[in-house]
């Protein structure tokens, strides 16, 4: 069962063409068709707060939480399934913590809502710095993931035949968020979202009704095929071998939560609602569909585990990357009519259109950050037309060399690329977030030594975890220099994150915090509630 048959890997090949045909052809009918920078950073802030909502739940719902979460629950039970709810979580915080304050305060990007408090260049350079060495680390993952997916799928081997469909599909990638903007970009998640939950519900539903719709049976089936018994189903397995197992899982999840909500090409989609009710639907309706998925990996995952065994995922892939296409292959039995090969075809086309997606949405969210936060400050009358431009220049400054280093990791470990994301952003963002947002006396050096002191912590920290070196699936497998004792680094890197912001606010003097304080009261009630809106 962990081998595709001919007509599933032609029809797949057929969908997959397909889909880049008409996914392409919809960004040329949806993109911005005049020089206007509110249609292509926002879309007019035209979608509804359904489509808007699925949007930002594709965006949240990107290839690497599809592949690397299901590898997670069908290796490791009990604790995948953690790590599941923790992203569900962190939109949650994101929902009622954030996301109103964020659009109140911001208008393109996440540069204009730390600015609005704290004008300049400095404040908008580094906060484009940041997020460009937030996304990076995850675009590499899902672009050197891309060649190897599509290989297991269609059947290729060859390093090169490999690298050559990675750059087919980073190329793919530039060209959705160059051409399509926010609102071509966003289309194109609503449609991979509802491809995903759509089929991801029948496989979840066909993997019951192997064990007779029982999640009892399915879970203690999941436990005999894990090989490790009823510790399946308990939490402490992935870090058993861990110095401080109880520390280590807080670290991932503080990551997993924190650094989910406040990532730069999630908290982009808030511009994109016209006022703040409109925000809270568009985030209801994404709460609720990362829920769904939630529920849907941890089936398929389970039924990968009961119905083929940990011990041939791990075989496939020792990340278990794989194992929610194996749960959905194993769902079907033996014997595979049309119908349900034609099912396959389309769980595959999702995850082939969950990468495009996902992908595509960062490169716009760097693009937009580098063209608006960087470039459009520097010259005050800066047309319209030629900030565009920069913009779509900038998509292709950032995808093609994301292309070239993707191709010099794909066949490595990229767990440590993906922690890396995760811990920037909870150990940067989301101090610099939460102050801006809610801290009357934040002042500038306080805000620099918080993006700049939290980012700089985690790239110190990350090449001394065990995802790095000193284990068999590290990145360097036959290296040891593993002297941080844990998985990630944001059980030390958060707080200090924190703490930096807080200290260089002490050091700008009383007069600066109060001044800062006097700023933030003057703009309090337009943050916090909407009362008043500049620049809409």
């Amino acid at each position: 069962m962990t081998e595709l048959n001919g007509d599933a890997q032609t029809m797949s090949l057929v969908a997959f063409t397909a889909v880049a045909t008409v996914t392409l052809l919809l960004c040329v009918m949806t993109g911005p068709d005049r020089d206007d920078l509110d249609e292509f950073y926002t879309g007019y802030r035209s979608l509804s707060p359904l489509r808007n909502g699925l949007a930002i739940a594709g965006d949240y719902i990107s290839a690497a939480t599809v592949l690397g979460t299901g590898g997670v629950i069908a290796l490791y039970g009990q604790d995948g399934v953690i790590l599941a709810l923790s992203t569900a979580l962190s939109l949650m915080l994101l929902m009622f913590l954030l996301a109103e304050p964020l659009r109140n305060a911001g208008r393109f990007t996440m540069g204009d809502a730390l600015a609005r408090r704290m004008p300049g260049r400095t404040v908008r350079i580094t906060t484009c710095a940041v997020t460009i060495a937030a996304l990076l680390p995850l675009m590499l993952v899902q672009l050197a993931g891309t060649g190897q997916l599509i290989a297991f799928l269609l059947g290729f081997s060859g390093d090169s035949v490999q690298t050559g469909c990675m750059v087919g599909m980073g190329i793919l990638m530039i060209s959705y968020a160059t051409i399509g903007g926010m609102k071509g970009t966003a289309l194109i998640q609503i449609l991979k979202i509802v491809m995903l939950l759509g089929s991801g519900t029948v496989i979840a539903l066909l993997v019951l009704h192997r064990f007779d719709w029982s999640p009892g049976a399915l879970f203690d089936a999941a436990a005999k095929g894990s090989g490790v018994g009823d510790a399946f189903l308990h939490s402490g397995l992935e870090f058993s071998h861990s110095a401080h197992p109880g520390l280590d899982m807080i670290s991932t999840q503080l990551a997993v939560v924190l650094g989910g909500a406040c990532l730069p090409h999630i908290t982009m989609r808030m511009y994109t609602a016209s006022n703040a009710r409109e925000v809270r639907r568009s985030m209801s309706w994404a709460v609720s569909g990362v829920a769904l998925f939630v529920l849907i990996i941890t089936v398929v995952a389970f039924g990968a585990t009961a119905l083929i065994g940990r011990a041939v995922i791990a075989g496939v892939d020792p990340q278990g990357n794989t194992a929610y296409l194996l749960g959905a292959r194993a769902a079907f039995g033996q014997d595979v009519s049309m119908a349900e090969t034609l099912l396959f075809t389309t769980v595959t086309t999702s995850i082939f259109l969950t990468v495009l997606a996902s992908v595509a949405g960062m490169i716009l969210a760097c693009a937009n950050s580098l063209a608006h936060d960087v470039f459009a400050v520097r010259t005050r009358d800066m047309t319209p037309r030629r900030e565009m431009l920069i913009a779509r220049l900038s998509a292709l400054a950032v995808g093609l060399p994301t292309i070239l280093l993707a191709a010099q990791v794909q066949h490595r470990s990229l767990q440590p690329l993906v922690t890396l994301t995760f811990c920037i952003g909870a150990s940067a963002l989301a101090p610099a977030l939460v102050y801006s947002l809610f801290w009357r006396r934040y002042t500038r050096t306080g805000l620099l030594y918080t993006l700049i002191g939290g980012t700089l912590s985690v790239l110190v920290l990350i090449p001394g975890t065990n995802l790095v070196s000193g284990s068999p699936v590290a990145a360097f497998p036959d290296a040891d220099f593993n002297w941080f004792p844990y998985t990630t680094t944001a059980v030390v890197t958060v707080p200090l994150g924190f703490a930096l912001g807080w200290l260089g606010t002490l050091a700008s003097g009383r007069r600066k915090a109060e001044e800062q304080r006097r700023q933030y009261e003057a703009v309090e009630g337009w943050i916090l509630a909407g009362a008043v809106r500049r620049g809409d």
